[in-house]
């Protein structure tokens, strides 16, 4: 099932590459000065990449599409390059020390705000240690600092003891409490990226709300920001490589609907569009501005353990074991997703350099691509709900775009068959992702896709506090095994407590894996050239080029 999974995968990347057998007729006609339409002479690249984002706050931001906009705007020491490895930041350099737990970064001179204030070692100090402000309630704090020394007392409400320093204007310090195999990727993350203490002190939250107030390190900066609209960011002269950005700016157009996105694609508005109306995909497969790329990732289910019937592990495994996973990826959502049989798929890395899923569950799928339903049954009955007699009607949470109506309604029709109903509530993305953080659900869509290719990343998400534990799972013996995997420096003890932990919470059921990701959107490259994907379901645009 693996195996298969993974060929899925990559054959529908394949199927739809750059080459196609599109006629012109059929592609939008933009040209790249009706793309920069409404801003002058100045070079303008349109792209929708979703509505409106919940924040773009690096500390607090949790989602695709507000990390996409946090990439263009913010650089955080380290980043990913290309080929998806590690490269120079803001930082020049970097050693570790022998023992793997000191990290001592080299700033580049001369690095500015995008307001022209001098940005130096000490914005690191102040933006790492406001990650773990508890006011703050930074959802990524444990899994990007838990690892630093003095975090603990940093997160109980004394930041100042997370042991991070700045010797002088352009050296940075951590100081690690153990060793960990992947900080380099957390030096690259944005909920790390810088910033800027005396704008956040003058606004409070609200510094993250308005261009006036949105001060940046990165390639471009905001000037512009309509709610509901769009987001504006043009290039930002005090970036240290602004030579080399292309490009006079980026407008984000903040549009949930993807028939409307599809419209402005089509009409020439726009040159790049990340939601693609679902019913168009069988239309697109064979055009050439199509794209389908994997990503490391998981399209799954929180269930809120904290609340009846959902606290019985058995409703939870019913459910789990009620979906056809390979006819909700294959048929329902046309291949542009693969069927999950892990929580952890293709593209997780173990300890080995082998990917994490072929080491997991003796080398077999914890679940099968078809659905269950007699084992669903059973657990049903087992929990007290024979055939779901006695069992209220349950209300399943999601936003409406791409295929998450339609995975949805197949529930629905799954969860049927074992004597369950279920009513859906559809809720715009702006309010989404809060109501599931806050746990006000039952039953919610949910997905990961990662920031970085150690499988903790994907198994963090399930640690008791963490911060995108959105069902509320809770369990001291998986969390026990997360805290070795932190701790250990022998790989092969730190690759089975990983895999000892999924498969514990795939006995549990605390969420429910439906699907892996792969990513798909439309990009006319008759009108822009150089923007790039990568693996962690991010568009980069800082590269980009128009045509003409």
């Amino acid at each position: 099932m693996k195996t298969r999974s993974l060929t899925l995968l990559m054959a529908a990347a394949m199927t739809v590459s750059a080459v196609g057998c599109s006629s012109n007729d059929t592609k939008p006609t933009s040209t790249a000065s009706s793309t920069a339409a409404a801003t002058g002479d100045k070079k303008i690249l349109s792209v929708q990449i979703g509505p409106n984002p919940e924040t773009i706050d690096p500390a607090l931001n949790s989602a695709v599409d507000g990390g996409n906009m946090i990439l263009q705007s913010f650089e955080c020491l380290l980043t990913n390059d290309k080929e998806g490895k590690i490269a120079p930041g803001t930082a020049e350099s970097w050693e570790v020390s022998e023992d793997g737990l000191t990290y001592t970064f080299k700033l580049r001179e001369g690095l500015k705000w995008s307001d022209g204030k001098p940005l130096t070692a000490n914005d690191f100090v102040y933006s790492w240690q406001r990650v773990c402000d508890p006011a703050v309630a930074a959802p990524y704090a444990e899994t990007v600092l838990s690892m630093v020394e003095g975090y603990d007392e940093a997160i109980a409400g004394d930041i100042t003891k997370l042991n991070v320093e700045a010797p002088d204007d352009t050296t940075f310090v951590v100081h690690l409490s153990n060793a960990c195999p992947y900080f380099e990727s957390l030096a690259a993350f944005a909920t790390l990226s810088p910033v800027q203490k005396d704008t956040i002190e003058a606004n409070g939250d609200a510094w993250a709300t308005s261009a006036e107030t949105y001060v940046s390190n990165g390639p471009f900066h905001v000037t512009e920001w309509v709610p509901n609209s769009y987001i504006l960011m043009e290039k930002n002269p005090n970036y240290w490589d602004a030579e080399n950005i292309k490009i006079d700016g980026i407008k984000f157009n903040l549009i949930e609907d993807a028939n409307a996105s599809y419209n402005a694609y089509n009409s020439g508005e726009i040159a790049f569009i990340k939601d693609v109306p679902t019913e168009e995909i069988a239309s697109l497969k064979d055009r050439d501005d199509f794209f389908v790329e994997p990503i490391i990732g998981t399209y799954y289910i929180s269930v809120n353990t904290e609340k009846e019937p959902f606290n019985n592990k058995d409703v939870r495994r019913a459910l789990s074991l009620a979906i056809d996973r390979d006819y909700l990826a294959n048929t329902l959502m046309q291949g542009t997703y693969s069927p999950s049989g892990n929580f952890v798929g293709p593209g997780w890395m173990d300890t080995d350099g082998t990917e994490f899923y072929k080491n997991s569950n003796g080398g077999e799928s914890f679940y099968t691509p078809e659905a269950d339903i007699e084992g669903a049954k059973a657990a049903l009955e087992a929990a007290g709900y024979p055939n779901g007699e006695g069992l209220p009607t349950l209300t399943y949470s999601t936003n409406d775009s791409g295929y998450h109506k339609t995975v949805a309604e197949y529930l629905q029709q799954a969860w049927k068959e074992i004597g369950v109903n279920l009513d859906v509530e559809i809720v715009e993305w702006a309010s989404f992702t809060p109501m599931r953080r806050n746990g006000d659900f039952e039953i919610a869509r949910n997905g990961w896709v990662g920031d970085y290719s150690d499988p903790s990343n994907m198994l963090e998400l399930l640690y008791s506090t963490n911060g995108n534990n959105d069902g509320k799972y809770n369990n001291p013996e998986y969390d026990k095994l997360i805290e070795l995997s932190r701790t250990t420096l022998d790989p092969k003890e730190r690759s089975e407590a990983l895999h000892k932990a999924e498969e514990l919470l795939i006995d549990d059921a605390g969420c429910i894996p439906v699907a892996y990701y792969n990513d798909f959107w439309l990009e006319n490259r008759d009108v822009v050239t150089g923007i790039w994907h990568s693996a962690y379901g991010y568009w980069h645009f800082e590269d980009a080029e128009l045509v003409g």
